[in-house]
């Protein structure tokens, strides 16, 4: 290598500033997120690190700034076509703050979720984003003590420490149930989700509350626990009986498992959608504009919600004294040809 730096030799910043002809500051400013340096100088100062192969030690940088400029990322599962596409958004929307995020992968027990996320704190992380699962209180104190602020991401809990950002569950559930009623369904059905998630709940609350206000009642009900094999057994529990006692409309708890619906109603059970039975989703995921599917859904506003989940966080992490924040976004209907 070339400029006195001998291949297998660490490359520092000082190299860096000496092939540039800068300080070594002027590096240190080029390679830090956020700071204000000419365009003249970060193609300097860049030149000269591609020739030598520098790269800035973010870890040691860490230790001088307090700050790692990393976010945890908590997920329970991504089978769920939501997930994987708001983790991408949200890794694309930090990215462009300067920050990336570590991902971690949890099960539904809290225990597990608690000993992940100390693991995070101990990786000394700016902040946590907890998509689809809950921290305990324990935790969610743990994290205030630390000094690290946790958004909830497509979940609530209520907890006075905690910024959440959901949809609006219950509104979005209304409009599904409206949609029923106005249209002359008549057995009108509930697939829900796992009853330990507050969306499930919150799904299953709106749309029987609404049906009810619309002097109707629910028809039949079960759970698919947010996956494809209970929502399979599911729809054959409510649907795979005689015809008088089937329901002509189904709200599924998510799109996730509405596929799974779909499926069993039209391949299985040879039921035309939406003729003999309307199928309503929640999540307005890629697939569900397919034409194999064209499935009525509700739209979480994805883009909104990973903009205020990025916003509250990082805001927090400028100022931890700012209160916890509550943020219920309304989600929009969108009707296709499954309802």
């Amino acid at each position: 290598m070339s400029g006195g730096v001998t291949k297998g030799v660490r490359v520092t910043a000082h190299d860096v500033a000496k092939r540039a002809g800068v300080s070594q500051s002027a590096v240190s400013r080029v390679f830090t997120p956020g700071t204000s340096v000419s365009p003249l100088m970060a193609e300097k100062v860049q030149k000269a690190a591609d020739e030598l192969g520098y790269r800035p030690n973010v870890l040691a940088r860490s230790l001088i700034t307090g700050r790692s400029r990393i976010i945890g990322l908590l997920v329970s599962y991504l089978e769920n076509q939501f997930y994987p596409e708001a983790l991408a958004r949200l890794s694309k929307a930090f990215q462009a703050k300067g920050y990336r995020i570590l991902v971690f992968m949890v099960s539904r027990d809290e225990g597990e979720t608690d000993r992940v996320v100390q693991d995070l704190l101990d990786y000394q992380v700016d902040g946590i984003v907890a998509a689809s699962v809950g921290l305990s209180d324990d935790v969610a104190l743990k994290c205030t003590r630390s000094g690290v602020p946790a958004v909830l991401f497509n979940r609530g809990q209520g907890h006075p420490d905690l910024c959440e950002v959901t949809s609006d569950n219950r509104d979005g559930a209304r409009q599904v149930a409206d949609l029923f009623v106005t249209s002359g369904r008549e057995r009108i059905a509930h697939i829900s989700g796992w009853s330990g998630s507050s969306t499930a709940r919150e799904r299953a609350e709106g749309f029987k509350e609404r049906l009810a206000e619309r002097g109707t009642c629910l028809f039949a009900e079960a759970c698919g626990e947010f996956t494809r094999d209970g929502a399979v057994e599911a729809a054959r529990r409510l649907f795979n009986v005689p015809r008088g006692e089937r329901p002509d409309a189904v709200f599924v708890a998510n799109d996730h498992m509405a596929f799974a619906v779909m499926d069993v109603l039209r391949f299985e059970l040879k039921l035309q959608i939406p003729d003999e039975v309307s199928v309503v989703g929640y999540d307005d995921v890629p697939m569900a504009g397919w034409p194999s599917y064209n499935l009525t859904t509700v739209s979480q506003s994805l883009d909104d919600m990973v903009l205020a989940t990025v916003n509250q966080l990082l805001a927090r992490i400028k100022k931890e004294e700012l209160p916890a924040t509550h943020e219920r976004l309304t989600g929009r209907l969108i009707r296709r040809g499954s309802a």
